[in-house]
Formats: structure tokens, C-alpha cells, sequence
């Protein structure tokens, strides 16, 4: 019986019981609703023995579906350990329980709180099962993730050194050190980066996937990697467009009555490393690849600030890189913007 049927099954007779658990950096705190009243709350640490202990007990309950935010790093073990343990789990979107509570009307926040609102969320809700990502996918994230952190910490150990070169006062012996940290930081990078190459290499269809973003102009190595450690977690069966809400690169209108006309904006409730990620390929497509370039010199033309042209290039490679994977066809910028024939 597949994991599917096995869910089906599971939802045919109602659950009486539901769990939410508010996750931290350090503690866990499970909070059970039976037959719509609230249980008393109980404390977990998050660490492999207490995680284990919580699993334990949950898989004493048949039909229990547990809730629990996406926060982070910091779900993710405790998210795994249930799905294989056979627990119904539900991981949302943090915005989700928020505009939840607020539903609800909830004035308090605090861990039990949270706890109780994700216990009637499950209970409320139609159940959506939570996607196990392989252990690959997990590790490229933590690879990209830990890359785009040190990237950060190199440029800004440059800026420190443009700064103190800046003056003649500064020592030699500060100014060698500076440049000391920028290139271990950049051994650090090409270290990860080569690992993560490995892993992906090692795997038919992770390599497919790079040989696929890299096709793109616009897309190394390094921005391929930190795309795949976002995209491929993505729950999948997404349409093109959900995609795009995942990445915070929707729209958001603000209009209201007759009076209220605000220009439409980026809402930026979705993951920011898949922004991050799409920046500089979307900056580099645009100044390399002739059909890039031309659609973001039309939206320019159109009245388009140069960052909301970017914007909107990182959104429509966004949906090409959906359609590449989804049917392993290689980019087409014919497709992606079809230059306009010159006037005769």
C-alpha cells in the first residue's frame, strides 16, 4: 500500500485529535487538541534524543495530524523523523498561521499560543501532506545556504578592506590580514562549491537539472547551485505560478474604494534565497543573452524602472527554469521574449 493510500485511509474515519508544534532554536512545544479542547502543553528540546522521545509519543495516537511552521533549519529534523516515523504532518507557510491567528482573532502570541493556533489549523483545515525531500536535496541546501552565507561575509570583508586602504594611516600588517580573511573565505567557497558539485555529479538527476539551469546565460556553476538548493524543496506538482508566490516574486495590489491607488508591488512573502539566487543570473542574462536583454529593454521602454525590469526578468526565468524541469527541455530565449521585427 503506497503513502498516499495509506493518508486516504488514515482521513476516512475523522480525527479527533490534532497536534501543533511550535518550533525553536532550542525547544519544541507540543501542544494536542482532543475532541476540540486543548490538552496541556508540554516541552521538548529540540536535540536527537528529545525529538525522538516527542516521535514516540505521537505514534502512540493513530490518526493523529500534526502541524508544525516551516522555520528554517530548524523544523526540518523533527519534520523528517515524523513523516518516517508514519505521522500525518503538516509543514505551512509561517504567513499562513499568522493570517490564521488573526483570524481567530488571537491577541497573545507566545509559544503555546502558536502551539494551539497550528493544533486548530490541522484541525480546521484540509489536510495537506508535507513532501519528504531526499537526502540530497538536503544537502545541496545546506551546501547552498552555507555558500551564499560566506559570499556575503567576503564582500563585506572587501568593502572593510576598501575602507581601510582608504587611508594612509592604516598599518600593512591590517591591510595584508584583510585581504588574509578574503582569500580563506574564497578556499571556503570553491571548497564547498567543488563538494557540492561531487554530490550533485553522483546523483543522474540532480546532474540533469544543472546541465539544464546552466544552459541558461546567466547561470554558472555557483548560481545553479544555490537555485537547486531552493527550487528542488519546492512541494512538488506546483504550477509555474505558485513558484513564483513561493519565491515573494508576485504582486501585491493595494487598491481600495475610489480613493486608494497604489502602485502594485513586490509582496516578498515567500523564500528569499530564491530571490537572492535570481538576482545576479537575472542582472547577467540580461546583459549577455540578446532575447533577455531586448524584453527587459521593452519593459524599460514601457515606463519600467531598471529594478522592476530585473524584477520582472528573475520572474519569467523563474518560469522558464519551471518548464525546462518540468518537461527536460533545454532554455529557448526565442520562447522567453520574441524580439519584434525592425519596422520596414
Amino acid at each position: 500500500m503506497t503513502t498516499q493510500q495509506l493518508i486516504k485511509t488514515d482521513l476516512e474515519v475523522k480525527p479527533i485529535q490534532f497536534a501543533g508544534i511550535d518550533v525553536g532554536a532550542e525547544e519544541l512545544i507540543l501542544l494536542i487538541r482532543r475532541n476540540g479542547k486543548p490538552l496541556e502543553p508540554q516541552k521538548f528540546t529540540n536535540t536527537p534524543t528529545d525529538r525522538a522521545r516527542l516521535v514516540k509519543k505521537l505514534v502512540k495516537l493513530p490518526g493523529l495530524i500534526v502541524c508544525l511552521e516551516a522555520t528554517g533549519v530548524y523544523h526540518f529534523d523533527l519534520a523528517i523523523a515524523l513523516h518516517d516515523a508514519g505521522v500525518l504532518l503538516m509543514v505551512i507557510n509561517p504567513k499562513a498561521s499568522h493570517n490564521f491567528a488573526k483570524v481567530l482573532m488571537k491577541n497573545s502570541k507566545t509559544d503555546v499560543v502558536d502551539a494551539n493556533t497550528l493544533a486548530e489549523y490541522a484541525a480546521r483545515m484540509d489536510f495537506v501532506a508535507w513532501t519528504r525531500p531526499s537526502n540530497e536535496k538536503l544537502a545541496l541546501r545546506s551546501f547552498a545556504r552555507r555558500i551564499h552565507a560566506l559570499t556575503g561575509q567576503k564582500a563585506a570583508a572587501k568593502n572593510h578592506l576598501h575602507a581601510l586602504a582608504a587611508t594612509q594611516e592604516t598599518p600593512k600588517a591590517v591591510l595584508e590580514d584583510a585581504k588574509l580573511a578574503i582569500a580563506q573565505l574564497e578556499k571556503r567557497i570553491d571548497c564547498l562549491t567543488a563538494e557540492a558539485l561531487v554530490l550533485i555529479n553522483s546523483s543522474p538527476e540532480l546532474k540533469r537539472v544543472l546541465t539544464l539551469l546552466t544552459g541558461i546565460k546567466g547561470i554558472a556553476e555557483s548560481s545553479a547551485i544555490a537555485l537547486m538548493g531552493e527550487l528542488l524543496l519546492l512541494p512538488p506538482g506546483l504550477s509555474h505560478r505558485e513558484w513564483v508566490k513561493f519565491a515573494g516574486l508576485d504582486l501585491k495590489a493595494f487598491d481600495s474604494g475610489k480613493s486608494v491607488h497604489k502602485k502594485a508591488r513586490l509582496s516578498k512573502a515567500g523564500n528569499r534565497h530564491i530571490r537572492s539566487a535570481l538576482y545576479m543570473p537575472a542582472l547577467s542574462a540580461k546583459t549577455h543573452d540578446p532575447h533577455v536583454s531586448a524584453y527587459f529593454q521593452h519593459l524599460v521602454d514601457n515606463g519600467k524602472k531598471p529594478l522592476q525590469a530585473v524584477c520582472a526578468v528573475m520572474r519569467k526565468l523563474l518560469h522558464a527554469i519551471h518548464g525546462m524541469l518540468k518537461h527536460n527541455e533545454p532554455f529557448d530565449n526565442a520562447r522567453f521574449y520574441a524580439i519584434p521585427a525592425a519596422a520596414g
